[in-house]
């Protein structure tokens, strides 16, 4: 399937910077404490991948996937994230990460989402800056997921072309 062909077609809310002048500042902010260096670019991309399929968002895995490809990862990687547990593509640090960012937005019936195991597992791939890092990476595509699905910006579209009226 291809992208929407016609020029006129936009999301379904305006750019919201017309109402909320403070908001690029604050994904500018999430932005920039993302990208420290304490934790591989691809691994924040793979992580909000995973986070965009869990929460069902075109336009997040779109975004994502396009990320990737930008930045040379292989096909194998970028389409093994749905099945990223038997895959064989992944060092154990992705691992965890993709492991926390599914706890994080899959509910446990058992107990908390991010049980204590998990943490202790985290911590032995980051230290405490890469692990405060994965945890805004995780807010970070959170912050955006409603914007994904209420505005519905069009997958592969340049934001500042996304917006109606």
């Amino acid at each position: 399937m291809s992208m929407p062909t016609d020029e006129t077609t936009r999301s379904r809310l305006p750019d919201p910077n017309r109402f909320l002048p403070d908001l690029e500042q604050i994904a500018t902010g999430m932005m920039n404490a993302t990208r420290n260096g304490s934790i591989p670019e691809s691994t924040i991309h793979l992580v909000q991948l995973r986070a965009g399929q869990l929460v069902g968002s075109t336009y997040h895995t779109v975004r994502q996937t396009g990320l990737l490809r930008s930045a040379g990862e292989s096909e194998e990687r970028i389409t093994a994230v749905a099945s990223w547990r038997d895959a064989p593509y992944f060092t154990d640090a992705e691992r965890v990460a993709l492991e926390l960012v599914e706890a994080v937005l899959t509910p446990n019936p058992h107990g908390e989402r991010v049980p204590d195991p998990l943490y202790a597992k985290a911590a032995g791939h980051y230290d405490e800056k890469a692990l405060w890092t994965l945890t805004v990476v995780i807010g970070q595509v959170c912050f955006f997921v409603p914007v994904a699905l209420v505005a519905k910006p069009i997958p592969g579209r340049p934001l500042g072309e996304n917006y109606s009226g």
